[in-house]
């Protein structure tokens, strides 16, 4: 697979305008934070299980093991209400992007007093490209994000029956 010139990408980001180039800093923030739940999970959720279900081993006689679980609880959930907002800005950033484009077309429009529908289209096509960018963001984020919330939600429900924190919350 050949990847493409980072002229064509500049060119690409330039075309969108600034709004493009906010979706591209919000896919890399997402995607920044979708790879350090993926660390979470293959490298420290794990020691972190044990060394939690050895906590509560040791404090099973009173209530201190509850402070370790819900500490593990706090780094299972970790990041993912952030995940979703920014997956949920994603489009709307991108409409607004298509609207923005849309305005300077009927600007450009009204200036040459006349409709050249090759001017149109050009325009038109430029105004859609974040509304695109912005979905296809938006549909990456989404599989990953439920992905991770779906492991998240299987593991705390099966710590908090392995460890019997379900009676005390």
């Amino acid at each position: 697979m050949k990847l493409p010139e980072p002229s064509l990408l500049i060119h690409f980001l330039q075309t969108g305008g600034w709004v493009l180039q906010a979706l591209l800093g919000l896919c890399c923030i997402l995607l920044i934070l979708l790879l350090e739940r993926y660390w979470f999970r293959w490298l420290e959720f794990t020691k972190l299980k044990q060394q939690t279900l050895f906590d509560i081993e040791q404090h099973s006689n009173n209530l201190a093991w509850l402070s370790a679980y819900c500490q593990l609880d706090l780094k299972l959930q970790s990041h993912l209400p952030l995940i979703r907002i920014l997956i949920a800005l994603c489009p709307l950033l991108g409409l607004l992007g298509t609207v923005t484009g849309m305005i300077q077309v009927f600007d450009g429009l009204a200036l040459n007093q006349g409709a050249n529908p090759q001017l149109m289209a050009s325009g038109i096509a430029k105004a859609t490209l974040p509304t695109m960018a912005g979905m296809a963001i938006a549909v990456f984020g989404l599989i990953f994000y439920t992905h991770l919330q779906r492991w998240s939600t299987h593991e705390r429900i099966a710590l908090s029956q392995q460890t019997g924190a379900d009676e005390y919350l």
